[in-house]
């Protein structure tokens, strides 16, 4: 008798715990869907108003790094979203680059190429910004 109950403790122990394996947990959740149309200009005012692109010419670029990034994160967007300010994004890509390669993120004082790479940065963007902004008002 006592081996039938051990028996059926081990079964019933079984059933307990396969049925606790199929609850792993929460499902994972779908992935974050693209934003929408509206979000690209809402970044690109976001980044017009950052003291990097209002006075590249005075900041200095070191604490410009996170800007700078945020801008090159924003190209890829731009072409896939508005084709036509792909010019446009290319002269960001290529001012981004320039300031990457320059040691910028350790220059302390505004001046010479780094500061140019703003100033360039902030003119391209002002473009990308006219171009996506013209698209989105006539569609």
């Amino acid at each position: 008798m006592a081996c039938v109950r051990k028996t059926f403790a081990v079964i019933a122990l079984l059933f307990l715990l396969t049925a606790c394996g199929r609850e792993a947990g929460p499902k994972p959740k779908a992935p974050a869907p693209e934003p929408g149309p509206d979000a690209l200009p809402t970044k690109l005012t976001a980044l017009s108003v950052d003291q990097c692109f209002l006075a590249p010419k005075t900041e200095a670029p070191k604490g410009c790094e996170k800007y700078v990034t945020e801008v090159g994160n924003t190209t890829g967007t731009v072409r896939k979203r508005v084709p036509e300010a792909g010019p446009a994004a290319d002269a960001v890509d290529a001012a981004v680059k320039v300031f990457r390669t320059s040691s910028c993120k350790t220059a302390s004082a505004p001046g010479g190429a780094c500061t140019q790479a703003l100033v360039d940065m902030a003119n391209s963007l002002e473009s990308v910004k006219t171009t996506v902004n013209r698209q989105a008002t006539t569609g």
